[in-house]
């Protein structure tokens, strides 16, 4: 397949490990990533906040830099963030109409069809559960709000993850439950965001991993700061990071990249 990257800007400026790691892996599973060089933010932050006229330069950049997904120059397109998949699959069509703008909305539905998070990518579209990867940690895997109620990838991240090479996997209890982040959420209402994100360290503690993973790196910057913060030991990463290596070809974040957690 030809598939576009839309990296995200939290990708993009903080945590470019979670959009290399995800086209080193769809490369190595034989398939052609592309990077459309004038995306930029998805306007998630914009439409969460109200701002629908400040998000809708946004949304039709997003459009005229994706709309050749319609034209069947590519395949689909791919994102490392449950987050801005559910974003553009439920919001950015409804701003546009809001806004009056109907056929800006009938482009951002047809691509937001087209647009894929990455579990979801692999396991229903592509057809792989297995993708090859090697990763000798102990894990346990944080469920994202947007990735369960608006990507709905369902199970698609542990059924990955339980088939890497190596894992030992644990369930983390009450996994569905929110980390306190919530965007703006955690800004406006700090004390009960650090409550919720305390519960949260408490269970990945109780699992013993040594690594926490998600497919949301706003969750994971969140989660990994408290669990730095608290010299817990334990790390930060993205689901595309544990999927990315294999046994013969171990997969190694540029150095240049943002750690999460220590």
């Amino acid at each position: 397949m030809r598939i576009a990257l839309f990296a995200t800007c939290i990708s993009d400026v903080m945590f470019p490990q979670a959009s290399q790691a995800t086209v080193h892996l769809l490369e190595r599973l034989g398939h052609e990533v592309v990077f459309p060089e004038n995306q930029g933010c998805c306007g998630q932050m914009h439409i969460n906040t109200g701002y629908y006229p400040e998000a809708m330069p946004l949304i039709r950049n997003h459009v005229n830099t994706f709309q050749p997904v319609l034209d069947g120059e590519w395949d689909a397109i791919v994102a490392p963030s449950g987050s801005c998949t559910g974003s553009l699959r439920h919001q950015a069509s409804m701003v546009a109409a809001d806004q009056g703008e109907e056929q800006l909305s009938a482009y951002a539905a047809a691509i937001a069809k087209k647009t894929y998070d990455l579990p979801e990518l692999l396991v229903n579209v592509l057809g792989m559960e297995d993708v090859g990867a090697y990763f000798p940690h102990r894990v346990t895997y944080h469920t994202t709000c947007h990735s369960l109620r608006m990507a709905r990838v369902g199970d698609t991240p542990i059924r990955l993850i339980k088939a890497v090479d190596g894992i030992d996997y644990v369930p983390l209890p009450d996994a569905e439950i929110c980390c306190g982040f919530g965007g703006t959420f955690s800004l406006k209402n700090p004390e009960v965001s650090s409550s919720m994100l305390s519960d949260k360290m408490s269970n990945i503690l109780a699992t013993g991993a040594e690594i926490v993973v998600a497919g949301d790196y706003s969750c994971l910057m969140n989660i990994g700061g408290g669990l730095s913060r608290t010299r817990s030991g334990i790390r930060a990463m993205h689901l595309a990071e544990v999927l990315a290596g294999t046994r013969d070809e171990p997969w190694v974040a540029p150095a240049s990249t943002t750690k999460v957690g220590a």
